[in-house]
């Protein structure tokens, strides 16, 4: 299949494309570092952060597996190996084993920072190409982050 077929233009799909591989990568490094704080979080906001990693967690998977499946109705493959995402992504792993429950949530914050950054940029790379379908998937990811960097911040009194 290619771009085509879903009446876009090969050439303008291409950095659509590039970029979504992109933010794949970083999803993948941002799912893993929310599941080790997740696991690792102590103290006592532990009920609440635990419950909150997944939440966050949970929606990084879904957007894993949206960014994929929009990556291959565009008509290519998706980056699929961690040496793919470590070598891609522009968000770095981090040790969780014994961070404290604050560093792990400022952690988060800056992710989230750099995910909806390569959102923006984005949003737009897709609106050039015409891809609509992208940019509202895209856009939906990007309130997502934004929401959640507020509500964070505002956990560690940063807002």
């Amino acid at each position: 299949m290619n771009a085509e077929k879903i009446s876009l233009e090969e050439g303008k799909v291409k950095p659509v494309v590039d970029h979504l591989n992109d933010l794949l990568a970083n999803y993948h490094i941002h799912y893993q570092k929310l599941r080790g704080c997740h696991w690792n979080v102590k103290g006592t906001s532990f009920f609440t952060l635990h419950l909150k990693f997944e939440e966050l967690y949970t929606a990084a998977l879904v957007t894993i597996d949206e960014l994929a499946e929009r990556i291959l109705a565009l008509g290519k493959p998706p980056i699929s190996t961690f040496k793919d995402y470590i070598e891609t992504a522009t968000l770095k792993e981090i040790q969780t084993i014994g961070l404290k429950d604050t560093l792990m949530v400022k952690a988060l914050i800056e992710d989230l920072a750099t995910l909806i950054k390569f959102e923006r940029e984005l949003l737009k790379i897709t609106a050039d190409a015409g891809d609509d379908g992208t940019n509202d998937m895209i856009n939906r990811f990007m309130q997502f982050n934004e929401k959640n960097t507020w509500m964070l911040r505002s956990f560690v009194n940063e807002d």
